[in-house]
């Protein structure tokens, strides 16, 4: 029988395992980081820039030894998730849906990355809504961030623009050829909460028209999870 000592939480059930294994500050936003696509040692450390480096490295350790993450044998400082840690995806996709009904106003210092750009959009995208719409991409600027979603029926492919998204060069989109209809975007952090609401007035159109637009409004939505719109500000 496993030993798993002072770390355990002494319980025999699901959800107590599951801590025990990406529970700890950062585990996750790594595994987030990592469904995107595999990273560098040096990109997921850009990615989450307040993380101390020898947290980093122990918890990518921890997540090793648990089976979640695995290395690149053919990349120097690569890594990947294990089909276990892929697995994670749904859970992480319903975490970043609740996230976004307490999410409240960016503090000081909050930024956007590629990754959490990728991730959301995964999480508002409406595969039923989108399966009757003609092939479309998306590219989303977000202060210095870029990312491009592409979507073909009721699939999503989200592709970030700059990002230092494994292998190298950076792959396209797995539709080819990528559809000729473009909406561009560009708003700041403070609208993106809107954006995946359905509120668009505080994007710039760089490409496209308001049917596109619209349609956007249509593929992509986060509806909030609970009975208040604005949980953040009431338990403040």
């Amino acid at each position: 029988m496993a030993t798993r000592g002072a770390r355990g939480f002494g319980q025999y059930g699901g959800v107590a395992r599951a801590l025990e294994r990406v529970g700890d500050r950062w585990a996750l936003l790594i595994v987030r980081d990592l469904l995107v696509g595999p990273r560098r040692y040096g990109d997921l450390k850009a990615g989450l820039p307040r993380i101390p480096t020898n947290i980093l490295s122990d918890r990518l350790k921890e997540l090793q030894e648990s089976g979640v993450v695995r290395r690149l044998p053919t990349v120097r400082g690569g890594y990947e998730l294990t089909p276990l840690g892929r697995a994670l995806e749904p859970v992480v996709i319903a975490l970043e849906r609740w996230g976004w009904s307490v999410l409240g106003e960016p503090a000081a210092g909050e930024t956007v990355t590629h990754d959490a750009l990728a991730v959301a959009l995964r999480a508002a995208f409406r595969a039923d809504a989108a399966a009757s719409l003609p092939p479309t991409e998306y590219v989303l600027h977000v202060a210095d961030v870029s990312v491009s979603a592409i979507v073909v029926g009721g699939t999503l492919d989200v592709v970030p623009v700059g990002a230092g998204a494994l292998p190298q060069p950076q792959r396209r989109s797995v539709f080819e050829p990528v559809p000729s209809a473009v909406l561009e975007l560009q708003f700041d952090p403070v609208a993106l909460r809107g954006v995946l609401a359905g509120d668009t007035t505080g994007a710039t159109v760089l490409a496209g028209g308001d049917g596109l637009v619209e349609r956007f409004g249509l593929t992509f939505r986060i509806e909030p999870v609970g009975p208040s719109t604005d949980v953040a500000a009431a338990a403040a």
